[in-house]
């Protein structure tokens, strides 16, 4: 079970296996001390492919699992029971599912009272596209965010940080807490709807605001934030590496401008004139492609110009100050970051993500269940 100590020491969340932002939302809680049990899908005829894809997901890392048959009435009864005593649930299934497996959270709410039930799915519990099937960039496609990304002729693939964790995991993760306080204080649970196109659309309020102000063009590379201004863009360095210039006030632009020696260039002499902006470009893309992005690391260190580095996933391991924070840690050879946000005493160890149902027969007799019960569970089929 799960060190106490950290400050979700004592709540205990079931998840439903699923893929990408439900599984970051356990993550996360995890990371912070809760007790996450998941309920996976048996592996089929004894084949490793689905334990050796679960082990090497990392975000199933921190947490026990129990292989459960869902489809069969005995793993329902074996999932209330877990319920019970639980604090939360977070499912990523379509709309309609977890009523059909008889989990729904009209029945699950009878079963606790007090259970934060989180729905975590794209296009949320409602609305026309609910029942559709899509993936992240569906998701922030239709809420105008992708299109605000990348260069003048093409929107670009923010990986699938902005939807599955950003909008999605995060959010539903501060669902869950703020159930769990909701419930501690009135004694009753909630059922959440955690949709990524409500998370990434709450996530761009501050481009609604300034589209409001009138100031945000919507020509993708024209703005302050999206790569328009030359002062807070990425250049290519004569060996191929990039780094990236975020100057953005007055203070960093002229830090930047002594460095480079460009102070009394024109081109420099108004940051936020637009009519200076593609001449001051084309003198930065020049000065960085004649040197390797080393000098120019040397060259602003201990410089508050906001210049860093663009580093590759080897190269963040190696950084001076990633390193000094313990941003990453190793684990079993594989590099994991570190849970976040940070507590001050509380430190905590990560677990290597398990295989489908390893830890059943512990959970099940914390949950009083018999040896003789846990072998006529076997043959009724709800273990797979």
């Amino acid at each position: 079970m799960k060190d106490s100590s950290g400050p979700l020491g004592g709540v205990t969340v079931v998840e439903f296996a699923g893929i990408g932002p439900a599984p970051f939302a356990a993550m996360i809680l995890a990371g912070l001390g809760a007790e996450v049990i998941r309920i996976d899908r048996p592996a089929s005829n004894g084949s490793h492919a689905v334990t050796d894809l679960f082990t090497s997901d990392l975000m199933n890392r921190d947490r026990r699992s129990i292989a459960l048959n869902l489809k069969s009435p005995a793993a329902v009864e074996v999932t209330k029971r877990l319920v019970v005593n639980a604090d939360g649930i977070i499912e990523g299934f379509r709309p309609g599912v977890m009523e059909r497996l008889g989990l729904g959270p009209d029945v699950l709410s009878e079963v606790n009272p007090k259970l934060t039930f989180v729905r975590m799915t794209g296009w949320g519990q409602t609305g026309p596209l609910a029942a559709r099937a899509g993936h992240d960039l569906n998701f922030i496609a239709v809420t105008g965010l992708l299109n605000a990304i990348g260069t003048k002729e093409s929107p670009v693939i923010p990986l699938n940080l902005v939807g599955d964790f950003g909008g999605g995991g995060t959010m539903a993760a501060i669902g869950m807490l703020a159930g769990i306080l909701s419930a501690r204080s009135t004694g009753k649970g909630s059922i959440i709807d955690a949709a990524i196109v409500d998370g990434v659309s709450l996530m761009g309020t501050m481009l609604h605001g300034l589209i409001a102000s009138g100031l945000w063009s919507p020509q993708r590379h024209d703005n302050l934030l999206d790569g328009g201004a030359p002062f807070y863009a990425i250049y290519r360095c004569a060996d191929g590496k990039d780094i990236a210039l975020a100057a953005l006030e007055p203070k960093f632009f002229a830090e930047l401008c002594a460095r480079l020696g460009v102070a009394g260039d024109q081109a420099f002499g108004n940051q936020y004139g637009r009519d200076t902006w593609p001449e001051m470009r084309r003198v930065l893309t020049e000065i960085f492609a004649q040197r390797k992005r080393e000098y120019f690391e040397r060259l602003f260190e201990g410089a508050d110009a906001c210049v860093m580095a663009v580093n590759n996933f080897a190269e963040a391991e190696m950084n001076p100050h990633l390193i000094e924070r313990n941003v990453f840690e190793e684990v079993n050879g594989v590099t994991h970051p570190r849970p976040a946000p940070r507590f001050k005493d509380f430190n905590p160890t990560i677990s290597p993500p398990p295989f489908p149902g390893e830890h059943r027969d512990e959970i099940l007799e914390e949950l009083g269940f018999s040896t003789h019960e846990i072998s006529v569970l076997e043959d009724s089929g709800a273990f797979g």
